[in-house]
């Protein structure tokens, strides 16, 4: 079993445009709303994969319904801490001409200090049962900055393999807990690192400073130039797939998926890192908040180059 935490769950209001103007009067062409959140997306892409796949987290009453459809539609098990009102809203404006997004995005409603303590008890109990934990993205305003690193630390002796994918003081304190993996893009590595990473060897670099801390793994994702990863002992690069991006949302979620159903098949890192890059280059295949096509998935394994760096 794969549990992912998502302490922020949000729904995702795209807006599509024709030649965005900032400032100026602008005509929505489609409007879609779709439940979304990084924990919310790893364990739909892990059920897309064939994996059992379950999502704890927070959930607000009012907006509970499109949620539920969502992950029952893709068989995807959920357990959640009911919240009185609604999700936060992100607002996705995509000019159709220039083919770019802007995001703007909620912080969401703070939660009670006795539904922290529950999400903490709710957390383990999951824990316990699964391989891996993955805990991704965002926390509530007032969320302690290091509850990443209690909710770590409190499956400690468990029995699963935590994953991290964070930023900003959310990462630097959860690196404390030595999850078993991290998956920083390039502007959250060059943010702990305090420095750019213009070239492969210094994102290399920088990834094996976080295998000294305890880590075990370090993917990075790279955006249009590939991704790489690390466990101390070898160090691989994938370049970006030559294919039609139809979008990238979700894109570095569904890395975390095709990665951590990589280890659980016991898969050594190269072939774990081929799904995690064939999971990620399906997903920008796939148009808006559809499901993956695991046929495409399949055909992206082959196609995946990797290099040792």
């Amino acid at each position: 079993m794969i549990t992912t935490v998502s302490l922020n769950p949000s729904i995702d209001r795209t807006l599509t445009v024709e030649n965005f103007t900032p400032g100026g009067l602008n005509r929505i062409i489609s409007r879609g709303d779709n439940a979304a959140g990084k924990g919310i997306n790893v364990a739909l892409t892990v059920s897309s994969l064939g994996l059992d796949a379950e999502c704890v987290g927070f959930m607000y009453r009012d907006s509970a319904p499109l949620f539920e459809k969502r992950l029952m539609m893709n068989s995807t098990a959920y357990d959640f801490i009911w919240c009185d009102g609604r999700a936060r809203t992100n607002i996705k404006v995509f000019d159709r001409a220039a083919g770019v997004i802007t995001e703007l995005n909620e912080n969401g409603q703070p939660v009670e200090e006795e539904k922290l303590a529950e999400m903490v008890e709710l957390v383990a109990r999951h824990a316990d049962a699964s391989d891996y934990l993955i805990l991704s993205g965002s926390t509530p305003p007032g969320c302690p900055q290091d509850y990443y690193r209690t909710l770590i630390r409190a499956v400690e002796g468990l029995g699963c393999r935590c994953v991290l994918d964070a930023d900003g003081e959310r990462l630097k304190y959860g690196l404390e807990a030595r999850p078993f993996m991290i998956k920083p893009n390039r502007y959250e590595l060059e943010g702990m690192t305090g420095g750019r990473l213009a070239s492969i060897d210094e994102v290399k670099k920088a990834a094996l400073k976080y295998i000294d801390m305890g880590v075990e793994v370090v993917a990075v994702s790279l955006g249009a130039d590939g991704a790489l990863i690390t466990d101390g002992d070898s160090t691989l690069y994938a370049p970006r797939m030559n294919i039609e991006v139809k979008g990238t949302v979700g894109a570095g979620d569904a890395m975390v998926a095709g990665l951590v159903a990589g280890f659980m098949a016991d898969s050594e890192l190269e072939e774990a890192f081929r799904m995690g890059v064939a999971c990620a280059s399906a997903r920008c295949m796939t148009e808006g908040y559809k499901a993956i096509d695991r046929t495409v998935y399949k055909a992206f394994l082959d196609m995946v180059k990797i290099e040792r760096v």
